[in-house]
């Protein structure tokens, strides 16, 4: 099997429900992933929208996911801290998930939602490293890449 990355909220390909944006609450999806590499330690998942008027923008990023996970729930990263999860600085300044926010009329945006299985149990143990940083110190260590595209307009 493929190493694979889905939600239960939008199909690959599909419309990002307004819940999951900044018209919404603005929490992150659920995301499920399954058929990682046996020697996965840890995984990255960054979030990118290729389409914004200034170039790739980076709405969230995660880094030191624990090996044995499969998924990650809705509004993760919200509430009590459950393990030592990395959070990037996305390019709106925030170590957190901004959803979708495409300028009004400017057509469907496509939400890339990337998560890396790697070969360490900790990419990081730095507090502020912006989504492309994180993105970057991934790439040394990638045993597979899988990808989840959303779409949204306004």
């Amino acid at each position: 099997m493929t190493f694979s990355l889905t939600s239960p909220a939008f199909p690959d390909g599909g419309q990002i429900p307004a819940k999951y944006t900044a018209d919404g609450e603005n929490v992150s999806p659920p995301l499920e992933w399954s058929d990682a590499p046996a020697e996965t330690k840890s995984f990255v998942l960054i979030v990118e929208d290729p389409d914004a008027p200034s170039g790739t923008f980076r709405h969230w990023g995660l880094y030191n996911i624990m090996g044995e996970r499969a998924m990650l729930p809705e509004g993760v990263g919200r509430g009590a801290k459950t393990e030592k999860l990395g959070k990037g600085v996305n390019d709106f300044g925030e170590p957190r998930y901004c959803g979708p926010a495409p300028p009004k009329g400017h057509g469907t945006h496509h939400y890339h939602f990337k998560l890396a299985a790697l070969d360490v149990d900790a990419l990081s143990r730095a507090p502020k490293m912006s989504v492309e940083d994180i993105w970057k110190a991934a790439e040394k260590h990638r045993l597979a890449e899988a990808d989840l595209v959303g779409t949204y307009s306004r």
